[in-house]
């Protein structure tokens, strides 16, 4: 087997930002099935969004072993703050679904053509297998985003108004995010092999990769959940 290439500063950054992006996705996803269970939805979804928690910690973990790999002595920062869910003000069932809309139907949507993408040219085995495991994981956390949804909805129909007003800014607060994103200071030219190999691709890739998803993914969901 020939020798992994050897990792840059800019596959450090990304793999420590991917540890805080796992652990912070785990945090808003026991935020949220505290939330369900307040709401006493289903058993199945609570399970899911339990599940979905163990997840996020695992993939952290992952991430972590691909910083430690590639010799990373950074610490990955975690801010209480950020661990938490930040909605808007409104009723636990409206800030369910602020939460359901943001991080699940939008963020795990996006997540899984995103992951493809960085899985395709990576080639090194433990970044590589932290891709596998996440990409893996990602189908099942964008249905139970829009499984959750479809119980909100038809649990209080009312909730159609306020999806409808909420979904254009989560829709501009995710194309900042992805649309805008960096890989430490690499641009798309000078992204080179090897990082692509440790998983990494370039920044123009990610909002490619939300336009699409916004063609294909977003717009026939929401408009049949008469939110677009």
């Amino acid at each position: 087997m020939a020798p992994s290439p050897e990792a840059t500063d800019a596959v450090r950054r990304e793999w420590t930002r991917r540890v805080e992006a796992e652990y912070r996705s785990s945090a808003h996803a026991q935020h949220l099935t505290l939330w369900l269970i307040q709401l006493a939805a289903p058993r199945e979804l609570i399970d899911d969004g339990l599940r979905i928690v163990h997840d996020e910690l695992d993939h952290a973990e992952l991430s972590a072993a691909v910083c430690a790999e590639a010799g990373s002595a950074a610490t990955a920062a975690l801010q209480q703050d950020d661990l938490r869910l930040m909605v808007p003000p409104g009723s636990l069932e409206e800030r369910t679904l602020f939460a359901t809309l943001e991080v699940f139907c939008l963020g795990e949507t996006v997540a899984v053509p995103l992951f493809t993408k960085l899985r395709h040219e990576c080639t090194v085995p433990v970044a590589r297998a932290a891709l596998d495991r996440v990409l893996k994981d990602e189908v099942r956390h964008r249905q139970f985003g829009w499984d959750l949804l479809d119980y909100l909805l038809e649990r209080s129909p009312t909730l159609v108004d306020v999806g409808r007003r909420f979904l254009p800014g989560a829709l501009a607060r995710l194309e900042q995010r992805y649309g805008q994103a960096s890989v430490g200071q690499v641009s798309s030219e000078q992204l080179s092999a090897a990082e692509r190999a440790w998983g990494l691709m370039p920044p123009a890739t990610y909002a490619e990769i939300l336009q699409a998803t916004l063609q294909k993914e977003y717009e026939p969901r929401f408009r049949e959940h008469a939110l677009l």
